[in-house]
């Protein structure tokens, strides 16, 4: 059963989340951090991208960047911008999008759960992302960021959110620039604190790695490596377990992830749709944007048209867990076969777009010359992510997109 315990936040005061509180590192490069701390000396991107802050600088992961990553968190708590609750709880984290909130509870995740297998993933991780971000741990001793947790949702722990949400303000109330709702709630009864930890041991039998896999990677090496280094190793200590928002299965959607490619290799536009013709039913939608609207529909962007594509009988298999889903077949039947693009983590052939933009922003890449085709797929759902965990297997690279992102300084997981 899972092991998720609550821990000492350390917190900003309410007077400066809107300044501190930031996007994950993960979602933007080092110019748009720039841009987004301008003028706000009191943002987490001073910690989390701390090459900012050191002007030529040319190597972002440089022991240079490290330490001053490291100095600025230690002026962040010196100067109170940063402070640590007294007693260990669990915080509630809530986040609205288009008028649909959803509702999360941040504990410490078990790094023995994450070596057991009971916190499951979906998604294989790259040794730079995770070694930079390992690092980065190391040298703050915290856990600066959370991870993206689901779980299948458990009733009697939906109640405990409600009652807490409906008597209590939050400590934290603000839209982002995006548009975006963050709601955060301390769990102060020290009754519920205990009943969520033991809800969690007796009726939660695993948790899934929704967004974030890099840095859960990170902070369970980092565990294992604490664990190593000290020879009166209890399994209590704090470097146990690291920081994650856990949801309900039921309360998280998926949004599309979707391709553009550069070339049609070698063929016409004539003669690409008769291949695509062999795996599935073309149909031309003309100009207007189509957006697939089930599983095995997809649409095509080509020439200034859009067409549907609905996926042929036997080109899929909605019995095996990796066979049903979308990216699968279009990389099976068009990615490699016609496409000859066949290895997605490295070809410069193909790139990916998030849903949350639009199939406005596929139509414009195209537009641009910059791309020949788009391709926009109906989006994975929650219980194909579980099956997949649950079966052991990995999804296709860039399957999921979770929207919104989890905003990073509402709370800050310190390893001693």
């Amino acid at each position: 059963m899972a092991n998720v315990k609550p821990f000492r936040g350390l917190r900003p005061p309410k007077e400066i989340i809107e300044e501190l509180a930031c996007l994950p590192y993960d979602v933007m490069n080092s110019e748009e951090a720039e841009q987004m701390a301008e003028g706000k000396e009191k943002s987490l991107l001073r910690i989390t991208r701390a090459e900012i802050e050191c002007p030529g600088v040319e190597d972002i992961h440089s022991e240079t960047v490290y330490n001053k990553a490291l100095e600025n968190f230690k002026a962040f708590q010196e100067k109170d911008w940063l402070a640590q609750d007294v007693e260990e709880k669990y915080y509630i984290y809530a986040q609205t999008m288009n008028g649909r909130t959803q509702y999360g509870i941040v504990g410490g995740a078990s790094c023995a759960d994450y070596e057991n297998g009971l916190i499951k993933k979906h998604e294989l991780t790259r040794p730079e992302k995770e070694e930079d971000r390992m690092v980065l741990t190391r040298y703050l001793n915290a856990n600066i960021e959370p991870v993206f947790f689901a779980y299948k949702a458990v009733p009697e722990i939906d109640a405990i959110v409600n009652e807490v949400v409906a008597n209590n303000k939050p400590v934290y109330d603000f839209t982002a620039e995006d548009g975006f709702g963050h709601h955060f709630w301390v769990v102060n009864d020290s009754e519920k604190n205990r009943n969520i930890q033991y809800l969690f041991e007796t009726k939660v039998q695993c948790t899934y790695v929704a967004d974030g896999h890099h840095r859960t990677a990170a902070a369970a090496r980092i565990g294992l490596e604490k664990t190593a280094q000290n020879p009166n190793h209890n399994g209590e200590e704090e470097y146990n377990y690291f920081m994650a928002v856990h949801f309900p299965d039921n309360q998280l959607q998926i949004i599309d992830y979707n391709r553009v490619v550069t070339d049609l290799n070698g063929l016409s536009e004539v003669g690409f749709l008769a291949e695509l013709n062999k795996a599935f039913e073309v149909e031309n939608m003309r100009q207007e944007i189509y957006k697939p609207v089930r599983l095995h529909e997809f649409s095509l962007y080509l020439g200034g048209n859009w067409y549907k594509l609905t996926a042929r009988k036997g080109t899929f298999n909605d019995d095996d867990p990796i066979g049903v889903l979308d990216v699968t077949i279009l990389s099976n039947q068009v990615l490699g076969p016609i496409l000859d693009i066949t290895d997605l983590r490295t070809s410069k052939r193909i790139d990916f777009v998030g849903g949350i933009r639009g199939l406005g922003a596929l139509k414009k890449r195209v537009d641009s010359g910059e791309m020949k085709a788009a391709f926009a797929l109906y989006p994975v759902s929650m219980q194909q992510l579980i099956n997949i965990a649950d079966s052991g297997n990995i999804m296709p690279p860039k399957t999921t997109w979770f929207e919104p992102k989890l905003r990073s300084g509402l709370v800050i997981h310190k390893l001693d």
